[in-house]
């Protein structure tokens, strides 16, 4: 008879709860098991004790005698001491597939299609900038300085000026 150390799962919905059992390989995963020989509480923190609880002693005995742990539990026990573990290499696991890579390159010509537009755009502002003002615009604005200090001085004249004149056209103003 071929048997594994795997996995049974228990407890509620999101919240798991794991035995460590030996049990028939043709089996089901939460059926009939041989025996149980540990617990696994994936909710506990890393560094607690009892989130893998391991009889130590029987999973040596299980392995001896030619049962074979799933990948989960070969980590379980390789922590512990029981049995070696192989450590695998996947160079390609984090690669993205192909129509990533594609949106990715799509997304890149984009982005460098709008820097180039915008450094269009500023390099335009900036030969705006640099050109030297047309001749008719420069005089006009001196023209508009300049007669607003003109108007200035022309009111306190006429203030002046109407005290010493008749005061009947102040009354026909007001």
């Amino acid at each position: 008879m071929a048997t594994s150390i795997r996995l049974s799962r228990g407890g509620s919905k999101k919240r798991p709860y794991y035995k460590i059992v030996v049990s028939d390989s043709r089996s089901p995963r939460d059926g009939r098991f041989i025996e149980r020989i540990g617990s696994y509480n994936p909710l506990l923190a890393k560094g607690d004790e009892k989130r893998i609880v391991l009889d130590v002693e029987r999973a040596k005995h299980w392995v001896s005698v030619g049962a074979q742990p799933t990948d989960r539990v070969a980590r379980f026990l390789d922590a512990a001491g029981v049995k070696e573990r192989a450590a695998r290499n996947n160079p390609n696991k984090a690669e993205p597939g192909q129509k990533a890579k594609d949106r990715a390159e799509d997304k890149a010509a984009k982005i460098a299609e709008a820097e180039e537009a915008k450094a269009a755009a500023e390099a335009a502002a900036a030969e705006a900038a640099a050109a030297p003002a047309p001749a008719e615009e420069a005089p006009a604005e001196d023209v508009v300085a300049e007669e607003a200090p003109a108007v200035e001085e022309a009111a306190p004249a006429e203030e002046a000026a109407a005290p010493e004149g008749d005061a009947a056209p102040e009354q026909a103003e007001g």
